[in-house]
């Protein structure tokens, strides 16, 4: 399994959530990355160590990348989608402008929107250009409705096999 970086920015290329992650594989939906229990999460002022797997789908030509969580940690969801720019992938980083806005599955199956509030803020502070204003919004939209409606890859089916991979990955396999 080749090691990538996972690189968030905030608009106009301000630092974000940066974190290492393995590429398990790619499927119809795109590449699929694992992040282990363990694994350190950065950002200017703040990190964190994961206390459950990952597995995070970085989407084909997708304005978003979503991450799915193993039960037994303290993530307060099952699937948490931040809505981006079309992620890049360098030789072994993968990088995307967070556009703010997220959706949310708790692990009770309530969908929300998160940060709305910050997303209205900085497309006015930062100045987005409307295309891009535009792109967050229809993406999010698309992404509510494919969540709230447990549609792949979202039913739980698409995802249980790469945390499978990722089991074999921490066996030595």
């Amino acid at each position: 399994m080749n090691a990538v970086r996972l690189v968030y920015r905030k608009w106009r290329d301000r630092p974000h959530w940066e974190g290492d992650g393995l590429l398990l594989g790619s499927d119809s939906w795109g590449r699929w990355l694992g992040i282990r229990q363990g694994t350190l999460m950065t950002r200017p002022g703040a990190s964190y160590t994961t206390d459950q797997d990952i597995v995070v789908l970085v989407p084909r030509d997708q304005p978003f990348v979503a991450s799915f969580y193993a039960p037994g940690g303290t993530a307060h969801c099952s699937v948490y989608v931040d809505i981006t720019t079309v992620p890049v992938w360098g030789a072994d980083s993968v990088t995307a402008v967070d556009l703010d806005l997220d959706v949310v599955r708790g692990w009770t199956g309530r969908v929300w929107v998160d940060d709305e509030d910050e997303f209205a803020d900085h497309r006015v502070r930062y100045a987005y250009p409307q295309p891009v204003v535009q792109l967050a919004v229809t993406s999010c939209e698309e992404v509510l409705d494919a969540v709230r409606s447990g549609r792949p890859p979202y039913d739980g089916g698409v995802s249980g096999p790469w945390f499978g991979r990722l089991g074999e990955t921490m066996m030595g396999r």
